[in-house]
């Protein structure tokens, strides 16, 4: 008896094997459909802007493949574009509401209701994104991409952290660590540079605490690492 599995379709006798094979090359053939830049509607500048912004961060990943590389452009770039969009609904229905003449708490509701729609879209927005990603990147090179929508903070902002407190314990920079990949999920929906740094900015402020709470003191610390920033710089210039 033949070891390739089959089944019966009234007529055909199709081998497993083989269907599994025809399932394999339908995925792949749908996970390398080109994917479309979100330009309807759009201000052909805004549109430039956004892409040549987009670029700078695909670019770093040093993509090999030019088809990989354009359809991860473009998803960067709808994710731009999507944010902007939320945040535009956002913003016209609380104009809206400013006119509408409610007042009280009539009022307070329909703005919460904004707020939650928008909240509602960034939630889906959010995972959807790296979902998309993970089609063309690897997990390293997610990262690099979220990285790049918030400017490199994480990596500077522990570096940083690291070379002011070199006693740090290695359960303390993981904890560091995963604050500030923490911050930086809610940085990628923020709506604009200020925003983004002010999500991380919640989250530094929790690790201050933190090792505050641990027995730092940040101040000393601080005025140690300027001492030996100089330093380092003074020596240079030798």
């Amino acid at each position: 008896m033949n070891i390739i599995r089959i089944f019966r379709d009234k007529t055909n006798l199709i081998p497993l094997q083989g269907l599994g094979v025809l399932l394999l090359l339908l995925l792949l053939s749908s996970a390398i459909q080109a994917v479309e830049l979100d330009t309807k509607n759009r201000d052909p500048k805004y549109v430039e802007n956004i892409v040549g912004r987009s670029k700078k961060i695909v670019d770093k990943l040093e993509l090999k493949d030019s088809v990989v590389a354009r359809n991860v452009l473009n998803i960067v770039a709808n994710k731009y574009f999507s944010l902007n969009d939320i945040y535009a609904m956002r913003d016209s229905a609380v104009n809206k509401i400013k006119k509408s003449g409610l007042t009280g708490d009539a009022k307070t509701a329909a703005m919460e209701a904004a707020q939650n729609k928008k909240e509602a879209a960034l939630y889906r927005s959010h995972f959807a994104f790296p979902g998309d990603l993970s089609l063309y990147l690897d997990e390293k090179q997610v990262e690099a991409v979220k990285d790049g929508i918030t400017f490199g903070v994480v990596k500077v902002t522990y570096d940083a952290t690291l070379d002011m407190i070199p006693t740090l314990k290695e359960e303390e920079k993981v904890q560091i660590l995963a604050w500030l990949k923490e911050g930086r999920e809610f940085a990628i929906d923020a709506e604009n540079s200020d925003k983004k740094h002010e999500a991380f900015g919640k989250f530094k402020g929790r690790i201050n605490n933190y090792l505050s709470k641990r027995g730092y003191d940040l101040v000393k610390e601080r005025e140690a690492w300027y001492a030996r920033i100089k330093a380092r710089d003074e020596a240079q210039k030798k």
